[in-house]
């Protein structure tokens, strides 16, 4: 992928960055010039991860967050921001499914409220957390990681797809209310990717998301990275409130 340094010397949070998608975002937004903090609640694979990246030249260190708790992600934005001298850019990747596979009527109240917990109060307290370092950059950006799953209704994972139905909604809030301090916050929304988080995902789901896209191909990590750069970059700088479908034409809203 070749992004032309399109982010030399902003200033990037990425949570969930210890593998998956995450992990693809750092190395990419590093690669095109940020400097870049991923956090995780994986302690020791964060800290791997920031290894390995740093390996490759690449400015980049870990930190541990728990999302589910409002405490460490205070902790995590005033690291972040200590540690990269300020904040320019803020990709909210981290979430959880763990209600995959079950139906309305099987999915239990506490799976529910968790995901709820991380995937939505979690993304809400850490821009907030992030919100005095953000207005002080003068070009701020927020990228929120939702999902294609809301926009066609995916059956058997409810409280993963309310939630990112939660994160599109709560962007567009975002995005009026932070107008006035030149903050943009945007969504993306990918459809399944090959990840260790899609792992337990049954192959006739694969196969559906494959047969059924416009581009009849597996969706990569990489396939995603390129529209978290361009949002967080100056190109964007006038794209606010927005939610962009990356999966291949799956779904076309």
């Amino acid at each position: 992928m070749t992004t032309h340094r399109l982010l030399e010397g902003r200033r990037v949070l990425v949570t969930g960055g210890a593998r998956g998608l995450g992990f693809a975002f750092a190395q990419a937004l590093a690669t095109a010039g940020a400097r870049v903090v991923i956090a995780d609640i994986l302690s020791e694979r964060v800290q791997q991860a920031a290894a390995e990246l740093q390996a490759q030249d690449l400015d980049v260190s870990g930190v541990t967050v728990d999302l589910a708790n409002p405490a460490s992600i205070t902790a995590c934005a005033a690291e972040t921001v200590q540690r990269l001298g300020g904040l320019d850019g803020l990709v909210n990747n981290a979430s959880i499914t763990n209600s995959g596979g079950k139906t309305c009527e099987e999915l239990s109240i506490d799976t529910f409220d968790q995901v709820m917990q991380v995937n939505v109060r979690g993304t809400w307290l850490m821009t907030v957390a992030c919100l005095p370092a953000l207005r002080e950059s003068g070009r701020g950006a927020v990228v929120n990681l939702a999902s294609d799953t809301p926009l066609w209704g995916a059956t058997n994972l409810l409280a993963y797809v309310a939630s990112k139905g939660a994160v599109i909604a709560m962007t567009r809030s975002l995005a009026r209310e932070l107008g006035k301090d030149n903050i943009t916050v945007n969504a993306i929304a990918p459809g399944l990717v090959l990840v260790e988080a899609t792992a337990y995902v049954p192959e006739a789901r694969h196969r559906l998301y494959t047969e059924q896209r416009a581009l009849q191909r597996a969706q990569l990590p990489d396939d995603v990275s390129g529209a978290v750069i361009f949002a967080l970059s100056d190109l964007a700088r006038f794209i606010t409130g927005q939610t962009l479908p990356v999966n291949g034409g799956f779904v076309m809203p």
